[in-house]
């Protein structure tokens, strides 16, 4: 029964994007227990901005190798090919992807391992001697990741293409078990070095529990690597420009480390700490979604079918920004709370919260931009222009770098992260104006008309946690955890009765089924009880 369920999910954008969405909040709580642990266990000092700071690395090589090839190119062409040419043409060029990608990986990891201590040095810039020792020493553990990610996202590739999300979506939740293992259990046992042997025991689980269901859908590896299938070119002439734009989001990072080197201890861990926490309702309601309907948009340009096009933009642009504006003024208006909650324990201390608080609130401003980027960027992938996104791209960077610059030595690292959010904004706005010249008219009436809706709806639930805050405090030991706890709940549970309300009132799909679930639910619970 429930495989069957499963089977049925995967066959819609709403189901697929439940599975998403599900298998996304699993692994952001997972990977909220794993910052925890990290910040209890390391604070925001050398060691834990140490640990951050080495995921640049592979980080960079994996974007720009890995997901330049797959992210832009690779689900549209093997979906163009098994439409063509039937399932074993394009299983033939995933194997040949996956034995290029791997050969790549290994040679760069290579000469990563043996000019690491000099990369790190140049990112590195205000490090110390011994925090550039131990990011050096991390580094060269987790390239090893590299390699098992570059091998699973082949996989999730093909995966994603027969539109087999379930497992495609564990595979986040196993890397989160891998990294925590390595905390709680390498750890105790190896030390610090237990930390970046997580990172790699997760990417091997990562690959691991995708292969099997891969190989039913008729993938077999072979021993096979050629450059001359005309598919695998295709692939490899559209990934350059997607591949830079990858590298230049990587090298803004990078920046943005250096910047955050230069600035007090623990900012870096500072930066990381708050971003996992915007990412946790970005990565449900936006990559969720978006990567949801990419088969649906690629299989719309494939038949020429631009209206249908629109009519699935359109929908799910309205149902990102029905689910995360008001997840981003609840942010904002609860960021402290959210944060002691999240990370308040062992050494995290006050300090490292209203830092790594405002931080938050920095991020809250362009989280619907954030949530949105994904989506207008597999519009462009879909119709196989990697191009137009990177320009756009660039663009940002340079806005992000410039007045990041200028805003860290105003207001630290709390400056950087509200130059990121201007510089996200403004690509976000750039894209859906490229595309509205591309294709014309994107339904904007009914976009307008309901983003207006919804910030209404989030301006009153904004209003109720607000009160509700300070009614509730008093009433509450704010020094303990359940005192907090009972404070964010007892608002967010006012605030969203409000939004649901205005938003019935308005009539969204979104906020009936909401409704409509949360009946249930009660009655289900009454009937029990």
């Amino acid at each position: 029964m429930g495989k069957q369920l499963i089977e049925r999910l995967q066959q819609t954008v709403i189901g697929s994007a439940l599975i998403l969405g599900a298998a996304s909040v699993t692994s952001r709580f997972l990977g909220l227990f794993r910052d925890r642990l990290i910040s209890s266990h390391f604070g925001i000092g050398h060691i834990s901005d140490s640990y951050f700071s080495a995921f640049r690395i592979p980080d960079f090589i994996y974007n720009i190798l890995v997901l330049g090839a797959l992210s832009a190119s690779f689900v549209p062409i093997f979906i163009e090919y098994r439409k063509k040419d039937g399932e074993r043409a394009a299983m033939d060029i995933a194997n040949d992807v996956l034995n290029i990608l791997t050969f790549s990986l290994v040679v760069l990891a290579a000469i990563c391992f043996i000019f690491a201590p000099s990369i790190v040095h140049i990112l590195g810039y205000g490090d110390s001697g011994e925090e550039r020792v131990l990011i050096t020493h991390f580094t060269r553990i987790m390239l090893l990741s590299m390699i098992f990610f570059g091998m699973s996202n082949v996989l999730a590739g093909v995966l994603h293409a027969n539109k087999r999300f379930f497992v495609y979506a564990m595979a986040p939740i196993m890397y989160n078990v891998g990294i925590i293992i390595g905390i709680l259990v390498l750890y105790p046992i190896i030390g610090v070095t237990g930390l970046p042997w997580g990172v790699v025991f997760g990417a091997a689980l990562h690959f691991l529990v995708q292969l099997p269901a891969a190989m039913k859908t008729g993938f077999r590896f072979r021993p096979h690597l050629s450059l001359r299938h005309p598919g695998v070119r295709r692939i490899l002439m559209l990934m350059p420009s997607r591949s830079f734009a990858l590298g230049l989001t990587q090298v803004n990072l990078f920046i943005i480390f250096i910047i955050a080197s230069t600035l007090s201890d623990g900012a870096k861990s500072v930066w990381q700490y708050a971003d996992n926490l915007q990412h946790f309702p970005i990565n449900i309601f936006g990559v969720s979604l978006s990567l949801a309907v990419f088969p649906l948009f690629s299989e719309a340009f494939a038949e020429n079918n631009i209206h249908r096009f629109k009519q699935i933009f359109s929908e799910n642009f309205r149902r990102i920004l029905f689910f995360i504006i008001p997840i981003s003024i609840a942010t904002l208006l609860l960021r402290a709370q959210i944060v002691r909650l999240v990370y308040g324990a062992g050494v995290f201390d006050w300090t490292a919260t209203k830092l790594t608080a405002q931080t938050l609130g920095m991020f809250a401003l362009s989280m619907f931009a954030q949530s949105l980027i994904p989506l207008l960027a597999r519009a462009f992938f879909a119709r196989q222009d990697t191009m137009t996104p990177v320009v756009i791209s660039l663009g940002s960077v340079v806005v992000n770098l410039v007045l990041g610059w200028w805003f860290a030595h105003l207001w630290g690292i709390i400056g950087l992260a509200l130059a990121f959010s201007i510089a996200e904004i403004i690509e976000m706005l750039t894209l859906l104006v490229t595309l509205r010249a591309r294709h014309g008219d994107l339904e904007d009436n009914h976009i307008i008309s309901s983003t207006w809706k919804i910030i209404i709806s989030s301006l009153g639930m904004g209003c109720i946690i607000q009160g509700l805050k300070y009614v509730i405090a008093p009433a509450v030991d704010m020094h303990t955890f359940v005192g907090i706890f009972l404070q964010t709940m007892g608002s967010l549970i006012g605030g969203g009765m409000m939004y649901l309300f205005i938003a019935t009132q308005f009539h969204f799909d979104e906020a009936e089924a909401v409704k409509t679930k949360i009946v249930g639910m009660w009655s289900l619970l009454k009937r029990y009880w």
